[in-house]
Formats: structure tokens, sequence, C-alpha cells
């Protein structure tokens, strides 16, 4: 597995406090990997340190196979970091063609391209002065892809966007993985969209790594079969101690390889099933058991 990020013994402190606390993080290259984590758990402080924005305390961090701040890798990035500010009296289009110019590449980019890319095609000629929160985040993503970067750190990429927008810039994101092969880091509280959008995942809690790995693994840890079927009490007397409702379904705590002689069973003591599915826990689940968060619904979910 080649890295793309890798981090040993990462701690960067604020007086007391240690936003991270010897941190050892490798993320592979290629796919979307996500960097999940409660307020203060240290996301933000990680990106920054890896876009050489501010200094670890004591130890290493190496972006693109080189230390972090060498130029010649950094010019292979791309980033946005919490909500993006531009001069409101700039049109989208302008605010891309300065950025372009700016980083010296005003020629060979195609920003029509990255303006239909993320969904701002019919807005380009407006000024951002009177752009949503959401509108502004597309055009930062547009501004940290038009380099076409090989690596892109995005820090909550769909905050103020409503479902079709948080929709259409997942497809995105796949879309640059799958299609460009770009690596894409993002950090995201809505855990429903991780899950449907990454490969990977890394928790943090309070500056540590607390889980990481495939999302279909953790999310397959404790599998059950969920069984819609009936009479109910004869399902429930043929699992017995293996056997819970869920509403008006079954979950069997069995594996896979007795589910077919699960079924078999059930049959022939006359139960009708309807439906069988293997049902595993969600990322959120797993994310409130390993940082002992709060769940607050309306930030998870928010659109």
């Amino acid at each position: 597995m080649t890295a793309v990020i890798e981090t040993r013994g990462l701690t960067k402190t604020y007086g007391a406090v240690r936003a991270l606390d010897g941190l050892d993080l490798t993320i592979p290259r290629g796919g979307v990997y996500g960097v999940l984590g409660p307020n203060g758990a240290g996301k933000s402080t990680l990106f920054r340190i890896l876009l050489g924005l501010i200094r670890p305390t004591t130890g290493e961090a190496r972006v693109m196979g080189g230390p972090v701040n060498e130029v010649s890798h950094m010019r292979r990035m791309g980033s946005m970091i919490e909500t993006p500010r531009f001069p409101p009296y700039m049109t989208a289009r302008q605010v891309l063609r300065w950025l372009a110019l700016e980083h010296g590449i005003g020629r060979s980019t195609d920003i029509p391209h990255w303006l239909q890319r993320v969904g701002l095609t019919e807005a380009a000629d407006r000024r951002v002065r009177g752009f949503s929160v959401g509108m502004m985040q597309r055009l930062g993503v547009a501004a940290a892809l038009m380099s076409r970067p090989e690596l892109v750190i995005l820090d909550e990429p769909t905050s103020g966007m409503d479902p079709p927008g948080i929709q259409e810039m997942r497809a995105l994101i796949r879309s640059l993985a799958t299609d460009d092969g770009v690596t894409v880091v993002l950090a995201s509280h809505q855990l429903l969209e991780v899950q449907r959008v990454c490969d990977r995942v890394a928790i943090l809690d309070k500056g540590r790594l607390v889980r990481e790995g495939a999302v279909s693994e953790l999310t397959a840890i404790g599998e059950r079969l969920r069984l819609s079927a009936g009479p109910v009490e004869r399902v429930l007397e043929v699992l017995g101690a293996n056997g819970s409702r869920d509403g008006d379904a079954v979950l069997a705590d069995v594996s896979r390889a007795e589910g077919p002689a699960l079924i078999r069973a059930l049959v022939e003591r006359g139960v009708d099933i309807h439906e069988a599915r293997w049902v595993g826990a969600d990322l959120e689940s797993i994310f409130f058991t390993e940082t002992g968060a709060v769940q607050a619904p309306e930030t998870i979910h928010a659109g």
C-alpha cells in the first residue's frame, strides 16, 4: 500500500491543550479517505500541519512521499479548509482567474470546466457577495481542484448545502477518485454521507487515533440477519437467545455460514419469510461508540 500521507508521533500543543497527541496515521494513495471526530478532535489541526500552515510541536508528517513544505510536493496538492472567503466584489469566474494567476497556472486552467464541475456555471458571472454558504463551498472546491492536484484535502465540503447539492458534491468526490485518480481526504460531520462516499476512515478523539479501517469492514462488525417473517413468535422460538425483535422484524445473531441452515429450519417450522438481509453497524453508531460524543442529529444529518 503506497502512502500519500504519513504521520508519526505527531503532536501539537497550545499551552496546556493537546490538539494532537502522538498521532500515528497512514493514508493510502487513491480513493476517498474520511477523517472524523467530534469538535476539538484535532482534524483541522492535522490538516493545517499537512498543508504547512502550522508546525507540529513534536513528531513528523510526510505528504506525497516527502516532508511537509517541500515545494515540489505541495504543488501536487489542493485544499479547502473551513468556509472559504473571496473578495466580495469579484464574480466566481474572476475569483478562479485571479487564483489561477496567483498560482502561475492562468493560461492552462480551464475555468469553465471547473465551474461546470461544481455546479456554478449559471452563477459564473455573479458577484460572490451574494453567494450562499453552499455556493461558497462549491467555489472553494473548484479553487482546490483547478490545478489538477493528485491529492486534495477538503474540510466540510458540503457545509451549507441542500440535499441535492450534497448529492452532487458526493458524485463529484467519487468521480475525482474513480475517474481522475485523485486521492481525496475529507472531514465531515455528515456521517451518512461519509459512509456513502468514503473507502476508508480514521476516527480521531482528543488528538488520538481511536479507529481506522475500510468502511465496508467497520460496518460489517456486529453483522446480523434481519428477517421480515412470521409468525414472529415462531421465529423467536427457533432462534432462542440469538434472536431479538426489531420492530415488526427479527434480528438473528448468526454468522453468514449459519444463514442457509437457519432459513431452512424456519421454513420447516412453517415460517413465511418475506425478506432476509444482512445488516451491520452504521458509521454513526461506530463514531459515537468510539468517541463517546453526544449525538446531535441536527448536526449529523443537516443538509
